[in-house]
């Protein structure tokens, strides 16, 4: 679709049923005190006042997503009714290893400020020291994801997906200019509204990229299907590469609406990659241990076969081929980056879809209706993200005590705390799926 204007751009929507959405005002009825999943400590009676007027439907309070971590809930902030998701860390300080991942999340979590990625609107108050065990952070409530949208019904339309793709590779920008690697982008972790705002979550796996390459780096990330063949076969270092070959493999999946490659294991993960891409050269297998390199050697040389995307998909096109034959090279220097993909001939769209009427960063001036664009399309962020910090905490107690502290500094002090409702049936519930 060619867009002249803005006057003449239509927003780009999908009706998602999936998840909660936010209600409209009213003044119906209230959930009780024993109802509520959380209340705020202390609330005078101008705050009480505020609540009130900020009243919603009642909605129940529910769960929408599990995970190793825990569960995350659908809930009401009861200070202005506002719908939220609710995360639970539990069990925080079983070894200093996991201590550490969650301190690193929530100090990304509070540290982010863009619109394509994920981050804390507030955290529960935390009890004494002594009886702090599990965290509680709100973020934004977003309606659904984009596994749940590939796997529906809904058709995708190229707008929709050139949109979609816009944003995690804008919101990936941000985040790779911090110095972070996410090392777990899956469709699932792509949370979208029914305005197609699509925002990255679940940094539980993310952490700083290592400049050092002596220094060895878990492979024990990302889920296998979208994992880069550089961690599949035994690299011990690796890059923010890795994350842009996860991204290609959701195009594709956006594209086919069916996961490119679906391996049962390792090596069948390698075997699918390797029927598309071809057999690896030496060269592209630098990264990889010997035993891997042996391995791929003893097997009969395929050509690369990048032709049958073509074959998936009528919305494959020459430029979508393109996009992703650069985005899926087995030798990770080789791959395109997250900057390169922005100024792809593909994305273009996409971008001035996402600028021209779902953007924060533009605006319509009112009186004359002309769009006000900004200078920078794809910000990157003011400042790395500062890991020292890591180094000094040698045991679990300097954690806890210095997670408890970070917490008590980002509670606001212009907005009642929040707390656990202990007698709500709802975190009954809550309680015992963790």
């Amino acid at each position: 679709m060619a867009v002249v204007g803005p006057s003449r751009h239509s927003r780009v929507s999908m009706s998602l049923m999936q998840g909660s959405t936010n209600g409209p005002v009213g003044n119906h009825q209230q959930a009780s005190a024993s109802q509520q999943f959380f209340h705020a400590q202390q609330q005078s009676h101008h705050a009480a006042q505020s609540a009130t007027a900020h009243s919603v439907d009642y909605k129940p309070d529910r769960p929408i997503g599990y995970g190793a971590f825990g569960v995350v809930w659908a809930v009401t902030d009861p200070r202005d009714g506002r719908r939220v998701a609710l995360k639970k860390l539990p069990n925080v300080f079983q070894s200093l290893v996991s201590s550490k991942r969650v301190f690193r999340e929530l100090k990304m979590l509070c540290n982010f400020k863009h619109e394509n990625v994920l981050s804390a609107l507030d955290i529960l108050q935390p009890p004494h020291l002594d009886f702090f065990q599990e965290i509680y952070v709100i973020t934004e409530l977003m309606q659904s994801d984009l596994h749940k949208i590939i796997v529906s019904p809904q058709q995708l339309s190229p707008d929709h997906i050139k949109v979609f793709l816009y944003q995690i590779l804008r919101g990936l920008k941000y985040l790779h200019s911090a110095r972070i690697l996410h090392r777990d982008i899956k469709p699932g972790n792509l949370l979208v509204n029914s305005n197609c705002i699509l925002k990255i979550c679940d940094f539980g796996l993310a952490r700083v990229e290592e400049p050092d390459e002596t220094k060895h780096m878990t492979q024990e990330v990302v889920t296998q299907y979208y994992r880069a063949p550089e961690i599949l076969m035994g690299a011990k270092h690796y890059t923010a590469a890795i994350d842009v070959w996860s991204v290609g493999c959701i195009f594709a999946e956006l594209v086919t609406r069916r996961i490119l490659f679906q391996g049962q294991d390792t090596v069948q993960q390698l075997e699918l990659i390797t029927d598309l891409l071809g057999t690896p050269t030496m060269e592209d297998m630098a990264h990889a241990c010997p035993a891997a390199r042996s391995h791929m050697l003893i097997r009969r040389m395929k050509k690369p076969s990048m032709s049958l995307l073509y074959s998936l998909s009528s919305l494959m096109t020459h430029e979508a081929v393109h996009l992703i034959s650069q985005m899926l090279v087995f030798n990770p220097d080789k791959r395109m980056s997250v900057m390169d993909a922005l100024v792809h001939p593909y994305i273009d769209e996409g971008r001035l879809r996402y600028h021209s009427c779902m953007c924060k960063c533009c605006f319509t001036v009112p009186l004359t209706g002309l769009r006000h664009f900004c200078m920078d399309y794809e910000p990157i962020a003011p400042q790395t993200f500062d890991d020292k910090w890591e180094k000094k905490l040698s045991n679990v107690q300097q954690v806890k005590e210095e997670l408890h502290k970070f917490i008590g500094d980002q509670l606001s002090s212009h907005r009642v705390p929040l707390c656990i409702n202990p007698q709500s049936a709802a975190f009954k519930s809550f309680s015992s799926d963790v």
